[in-house]
């Protein structure tokens, strides 16, 4: 009875109805029916499924709309949840039985269902606008007469059905990538076709593979695009260099990791009559061989990023042009976009200018190499390394003394082998070298950003920043009393959050709990986007800020240097209107999140397979995450995370303390909080479900 009653009312949903209308409309016939219908009404009232005006009944307009959002899975598959596109609605829970033929990632469209018992709206996935999963890779299972594939991707939660025609005769347990994928009817599988046989692959490189498909971003460049690069040749034209600033003669240097392909930026400096100093940001120009609506500038617009795995990177750019004629490689002209800026070795920056240039590096240097210079004032180019990181010391000081927050996030380097299996995994250590880069990258940024926002272009132009946010209030009082449950001081309400937030990460610099606190802290931030409406960069400090430095592997920094060549020099050939870089924007921040995650799962799958082989080791790690059903472990040595749940956990039984982020024994009272030291023995590694299970080891 129930269920035709919403039926109906869903049937009609701007109608409006007395006891009896619905009564005769449903066809009922006796006492009894009419008796259970006046209830049943009642309860859907109580339920808000319908309203009551006067002595009628009309569906609650809340669950006549169809709302549109994305859909997405949960880890375990037994629901998901729906993301309003309109910000102002909170999420929406969507039961199993709810999905429809809905796919992690579709565009959907829900009808909400009675409110639920529980934190979000209820709702029922009514139709698939959008389909986000085109290709899906797996593995073929043949049952009987019929041909599966089964996702290795967890967040796809079906297999799906392969007529015999569309199979490219794949043989069972055979790893293929599916694609033209068809469902119409959630009671049946859905439907596709075998496109390609990965089982032909490395291990290594069908991993890429499945991280690269999870995450929506093409492994290889078409034919034609290719032809497209291939046909952009390596000689410089005179023309090209009478235009340009010729710093062919100077001593410019590129400084980059030991395994780096591309280099976009090289670096220089000279002494002045005046005693200042000239520092120079060269950066390679590719903007001068990526036109606008060519099939590489699409292309690149697409991907928004190169993507960098464990051993190997996914580029925006085909390799003719990163690894070779864009790259800023030794003893070669190239062409640069240069921000030169006259300064003292405080930092302080007397005027500059911003000039297409011609480069031709004199050395290639790696991290640690100039490290050693710094270390042992010995080397080549050693003056000018000096004053470089004497500069870029200074600029870390007043920059950080102005409130920019050092966040301290520890990375891990892999030692492969040959086949690219993990062989050691170190923790990256960062120094002066790095800064020293770091720095005049920020520098070259922030003097753009500013130079578009000065005197008569100040809001003339649209462009593209990059923003950070101020941390949401709640979030930020979260922080402050998870830092005090660890003993230490943090104002939430303080005017100078960032300068307080700074204070608080130099007091646990080497500490044990350094790491989480810094984790903590940053997931308390707002995140990084671009932007055409510059609203500063918190997290920086920066009132102007933009991302310029890095145009072989951004999209959004090859297009600010085309709107500053345009806006310097008043070029009209290559236009940009507002809403094109709203756009680039929107899909850029989108591809950096997705990039940003495949690279952590590629790391996280890489740690898994190190692992695989340590069950029964026991290892030092710090608590790094509490939830209601365990507790996630960092392994000190590798940054390698597990989880030990509480069922594994039979000294006590344990009770989630949410707002002091730990867990407490029941009985004994033991606590184990965030950030704690333990030590951990591996017992087990689930490859499939991407799991690391620990217990603990007194």
């Amino acid at each position: 009875m129930k269920k035709k009653i919403k039926n109906f009312f869903n049937s009609n949903p701007n109608g409006s109805f007395k006891l009896k209308d619905i009564f005769f409309k449903l066809q009922l016939t006796n006492e009894e029916e009419y008796e259970t219908l006046k209830r049943i009404l009642f309860e859907l009232k109580d339920e808000e499924f319908l309203v009551k005006i006067g002595k009628r009944y009309e569906l609650n307009k809340k669950y006549s709309e169809r709302i549109v959002g994305l859909f997405r899975l949960s880890r375990t598959g037994n629901f998901g949840f729906v993301i309003p596109q309109n910000a102002e609605i909170e999420d929406i829970f969507i039961p199993a039985k709810g999905f429809n033929t809905a796919l992690n990632g579709d565009l959907v469209e829900v009808q909400l269902t009675p409110f639920r018992k529980g934190k979000n709206s209820e709702g029922n996935i009514s139709n698939v606008l959008k389909r986000n999963t085109r290709q899906v890779i797996g593995k073929v299972q043949k049952i009987k007469s019929s041909i599966f594939v089964l996702p290795e991707n967890s967040s796809i939660h079906v297999d799906f059905f392969i007529p015999e025609e569309k199979s490219l005769n794949a043989k069972n347990n055979e790893k293929v990538l599916v694609s033209n994928i068809i469902w119409e009817n959630d009671k049946l599988n859905p439907e596709a076709e075998i496109i390609e046989i990965l089982s032909g692959q490395t291990d290594y490189n069908y991993q890429i593979s499945l991280i690269a498909n999870e995450f929506k971003f093409r492994t290889r460049f078409s034919e034609s695009l290719l032809k497209e690069t291939e046909e952009i040749k390596e000689i410089i034209p005179d023309e090209e260099i009478s235009k340009r600033l010729d710093l062919r003669k100077k001593n410019i240097f590129t400084i980059d990791p030991e395994d780096a392909k591309d280099f976009d930026d090289a670096v220089s400096i000279e002494k002045l009559p005046n005693e200042n100093y000239e520092v120079g940001i060269h950066i390679a120009d590719v903007s001068h061989f990526v036109k606008k609506n060519s099939q590489i500038y699409k292309e690149a617009q697409s991907r928004g990023t190169s993507v960098y795995m464990v051993g190997s990177v996914i580029p925006m750019l085909p390799e003719h042009l990163s690894n070779n004629i864009c790259s800023l490689v030794p003893n070669k002209d190239r062409l640069t976009f240069s921000v030169i800026a006259e300064m003292d070795l405080s930092g302080k920056v007397f005027r500059y200018q911003i000039k297409k240039s011609i480069i031709n590096s004199k050395r290639r240097f790696t991290y640690d190499e100039v490290q050693n210079i710094i270390d042992t004032n010995e080397g080549d180019f050693v003056d000018e390394v000096l004053l470089l990181n004497q500069i870029s010391e200074s600029l870390k000081e007043k920059r950080i003394k102005k409130g920019s927050i050092n966040f301290i996030t520890p990375e891990i380097k892999f030692m492969l082998s040959d086949l690219k299996e993990v062989l050691e995994i170190k923790i990256k250590q960062t120094k002066q070298s790095h800064s020293l880069i770091e720095e005049l990258m920020l520098l070259a940024n922030k003097i753009v950003a500013t130079h578009l926002n000065k005197g008569e272009n100040k809001n003339k132009h649209p462009f593209v920043y990059r923003i950070h946010d101020i941390p949401d209030e709640e979030k930020i009082r979260e922080f402050q009393r998870f830092v005090s449950s660890l003993g230490y001081k943090f104002d939430a309400n303080s005017k100078n959050k960032s300068k307080e937030l700074q204070n608080l990460l130099e007091q646990v610099k080497e500490k044990p709990e350094e790491s989480v606190i810094n984790e903590v802290a940053i997931r308390s931030m707002a995140k990084a986007v671009y932007s055409t409406e510059n609203i500063g960069h918190y997290g920086l400090g920066f009132k102007y800020y933009t991302h310029f430095t890095s145009p072989i592997r951004r999209f959004p920094d090859l297009i600010v240097h085309k709107l500053i060549y345009n806006y310097l020099e008043k070029d009209k050939k290559e236009k940009y209107n507002l809403n094109e870089l709203i756009e680039i924007c929107e899909h850029s921040s989108e591809q950096e999140r997705n990039a940003i995650n495949a690279e952590r799962l590629s790391v996280k799958l890489k740690q898994i397979e190190f692992i695989k082989n340590k069950i029964g080791e026991v290892y030092e790690g710090i608590i790094s995450g509490v939830t209601h059903f365990g507790i996630f472990i960092e392994l000190e040595e590798n940054l390698t995370e597990g989880l030990i749940r509480f069922k594994d956990m039979d000294d006590d039984y344990y009770l989630y303390d949410e707002k002091n982020y730990m867990i407490i024994g029941k009985d004994t009272q033991k606590k184990y909080r965030l950030g704690d030291k333990v030590n951990v023995r591996i017992v087990r590694v689930d490859e499939v479900k991407r799991e690391v299970e620990m217990m603990l080891v007194n």
